[in-house]
């Protein structure tokens, strides 16, 4: 067991005991907290709180994190494409069509699974489970790099550097359309779809939600964009780019009816990752080159 003392601020005056925590305890998921809260693992002063609890100035919060247990996943030998791997970390690159986390449907052959059988008894505890400390995701059809702690300290450490959006993180899209501006910000805060509970939108008591892009080419009818993330939203740049008109190609979720099927889903590449190392202090910096099914678009919207 691992408790955690935490005194409310004045600023937190009022603030609901779930937010605090989640806004407080940044190395937890929400859901891992609502699982504390819910089991009686929290307490305000000598009292057990509900998450719906208001929280006071001055008050004593205390969460008991219990210890974590093994994760129910099988350990598979599958090949891991690793750009870097010391003890604390690694960085590791996740093709188009592989799934991060097993969930119903996909039990094995995902990430994870790699990622157990790799590692071995290199695991974080964070939230409750032995697994990879996988402090960020990218989706099912998105490729890319992702940063993986080996042990609590280094995903402590770079869920920090999430929260205070320092993690370096540079996306490449092709999108509709060849009439954007050569750079903009979207600002725009991004929850939950109140149409369809299965996707995210840009509404106005979401998440803040911030990316950057810049036109790298431009193309007859579709522009290829590097996107850099501020914030780390669900779905964010496919949102964002669908928002101002410019939906990322082959998306079937956020792009037009008909969708580009050669792609596979969306033509999205997470291909640059910049962080501080949790035990050097180095600034380290890893970029993918262009996947395959990327550049063979470009080539094929060369010739239109």
């Amino acid at each position: 067991m691992n408790k955690i003392v935490i005194a409310v601020p004045e600023e937190a005056e009022g603030a609901r005991l779930d937010k605090f925590l989640a806004e407080s305890i940044d190395y937890l998921t929400r859901s891992a907290l609502q699982k504390i809260i819910a089991s009686g693992g929290v307490f305000v002063g000598e009292k057990e709180a509900a998450k719906s609890r208001i929280l006071k100035a001055g008050e004593d919060v205390f969460v008991t994190v219990p210890d974590a247990v093994a994760l129910d996943v099988e350990a598979q030998d599958i090949p891991l494409d690793i750009y870097y791997e010391d003890d604390d970390l690694l960085v590791v690159y996740k093709p188009k069509g592989m799934v991060v986390h097993p969930a119903p449907g996909n039990h094995d052959g995902t990430l994870v699974n790699a990622l157990l059988w790799h590692c071995g008894g290199s695991l974080s505890g964070i939230n409750g489970v032995l697994r990879p400390g996988i402090v960020h995701r990218i989706d099912k059809d998105t490729s890319g790099l992702l940063l993986v702690a080996k042990n609590d300290f280094a995903h402590i450490s770079l869920a920090a550097q999430i929260k205070e959006h320092s993690l370096n993180r540079i996306y490449q899209a092709i999108v509709y359309g060849g009439n954007l501006p050569d750079e903009g910000d979207i600002d725009a805060p991004i929850g939950r779809s109140r149409k369809d509970r299965k996707k995210m939108a840009v509404i106005d008591d979401g998440r803040s939600a911030q990316t950057h892009y810049s036109v790298v080419k431009r193309y007859r009818g579709f522009t290829h964009v590097q996107c850099k993330l501020r914030t780390g939203r669900t779905h964010q740049i496919r949102v964002h780019m669908a928002y101002i008109g410019h939906p990322v190609a082959g998306d079937p979720v956020y792009g037009p009816g008909n969708v580009i099927t050669q792609l596979h889903g969306q033509c999205l590449h997470a291909g640059t990752i910049g962080f501080v190392h949790p035990r050097s202090g180095e600034y380290m910096e890893f970029t993918a080159p262009l996947p395959e099914y990327f550049t063979a678009f470009e080539s094929k919207l060369e010739e239109l």
